[in-house]
This record gives structure tokens, sequence and C-alpha cells, in this order.
């Protein structure tokens, strides 16, 4: 795929807790935080913001790591180049003390500032509320934001924090139990549904995680878990992205169908439910 010349999105800033940083946008709408993943905002990433569009939603991209519309996959741009790009972005979540990438128990820094993102889109776009979807390593972000009452859509997609180098931190997520209680809470009192998604041999996503988020969540924690071979054959990598680098959109296939449930939940949830 080749590179996005961002073509379609506008582009702004967005300014918390001493922190700037760039912010994509596209369609009209209540809003939906798109936080990408490793190793940032991919044409792909940009491909599934623009069917967030077209279901009705303003996508909200912030820029986290990585530049914007650089395709970073192997097959079109070589290992070598890949290898570097990919090295780059994790090197700067690896020394930044906004990201947590081991330790279980927490929630990273940058969900503060993510929430603070929510609000401000949430005023600025409207609606009953907001979505968020977040992906591999940013993927339990949407989880811990949604201790805010305007998040009424969270999606966790292949959600790969804490690394799960260990038996404990595989049947963990990256939330604080504070953060945990309060979503529960929210569960219980006013229904709120957490979609997750994961291709069932994902090393990066283990089934303990997937288990754990059930014992916690209950019937509220809806997961979609996929078969390897569901992912698209022409990827380079091992099965890992269900919205994205591994999508096979067309209709019949299971990746499609997931895409599908996930944008059907921010119809129902943000477009269906009225002015809040």
């Amino acid at each position: 795929m080749p590179d996005h010349d961002l073509t379609g999105f506008t582009e702004g800033t967005f300014r918390h807790d001493g922190a700037t940083r760039r912010v994509l946008r596209r369609g009209s709408g209540p809003a939906v935080i798109v936080i990408a993943e490793i190793p940032g905002i991919t044409p792909k990433v940009l491909r599934f913001a623009s069917r967030v569009a077209e279901a009705g939603c303003t996508a909200v991209l912030p820029v986290l790591f990585g530049e914007p519309g650089r395709d970073p996959d192997p097959a079109a741009v070589g290992w070598p180049k890949a290898g570097r790009y990919l090295a780059a972005s994790m090197w700067r979540v690896c020394v930044s003390r906004e990201f947590t990438l081991l330790a279980t128990g927490r929630s990273s820094r940058v969900v503060g500032w993510l929430r603070a993102l929510a609000a401000a889109e949430h005023a600025r776009c409207g609606g009953p509320g907001v979505g968020a979807v977040g992906m591999c390593l940013t993927g339990g972000f949407a989880l811990a934001m949604a201790t805010d009452e305007r998040l009424l859509a969270p999606v966790l997609a292949q959600p790969s924090l804490p690394l799960a180098c260990t038996s404990g931190r595989a049947g963990r997520i990256d939330i604080s139990p504070a953060d945990l209680a309060v979503v529960r809470g929210r569960c219980e009192r006013e229904g709120l549904q957490l979609l997750g998604l994961r291709f069932r041999g994902d090393r990066l996503v283990p089934g303990d995680r997937f288990a754990y988020l059930r014992r916690e969540l209950g019937e509220a924690f809806v997961a979609v878990e996929l078969d390897d071979d569901a992912a698209d054959p022409a990827s380079a990598l091992p099965p890992h992205s269900v919205l994205t680098e591994h999508l096979v959109d067309e209709p019949g296939e299971p990746t499609r169908q997931a895409l599908d449930t996930v944008l059907d939940l921010f119809r129902t949830r943000l477009l269906a439910a009225g002015p809040r």
C-alpha cells in the first residue's frame, strides 16, 4: 500500500497537562478516538478511520508515535526499511514514561491525556458521547478511558500490554485496580459494553487476557476471537491486527464481520441513542 498523503483528513493539535500533540480528523457526527498501533497511523489505520467517518462519526486520530500516512509494510518497502521504522517507533514508546509496557495493575499516564482529548472532542462534535478504539500497544487504553462517563463505545483491538513475557502478565491488562473498579461499576449501572478483538493464535494477546476480562466484567465484555486463517494471507506479518493489517475487506470474511461489529457498536451507542 503506498504512503497516504492525508488527503481527506484535517490536522490540528491538542494540548493537555503540558503535552501538545498533533491530531487528525475526518467526518462529522459523534467522535471516535482512533488510537493507532505501532508503528503509528499507517495507511491501513487511515482506511479504518475513513470507515468510521463513513458510518456517520468523526474519526479523531492522535499522533502518539510514528509519521502519519507512512506505509511500513515490508512487502512494499522491504524488511530493512520497515524494521528501522518499527524500531524507531518502538524506541519512542520504550523511553517514554507515558507508556507502561511490563507493569501490571497500572494505567499508562498517556490515558489521562486521551481522556481529556475525548472530553474536548465530545464538546466539539456533540452527540450522546464518544467511542474509542485502541490497537495493539494502545488496546488497553480504550478500557482505561472508560472511567469517563462520556465514553460509551470502547473497543480493545488486540490489546497487547503488559507484554506477555510471564504467565502473570499474560493474564492481566494495563489498567489500575481503581480504574477497573470504576469501569466495572459503569457496566453494572449503565449497561456499558466493551468489545475485544483478537486472533486466537496471537501470542501478543494471549487467551488468558480475554479470560481475565470476562471474569472482571462479565457479560459486559464481548470477545470476538478469530481463527488465524481468517487473517489476510498477503500480509508478511503473523495474524495480529484485526481491523487494519490483517483485514480481508470482503463480505462474509471473518475480519470484515469483526469490522462491521465495531461499526455497528458505534452506530448503536453514538448515533441511535440521540443527544445526551
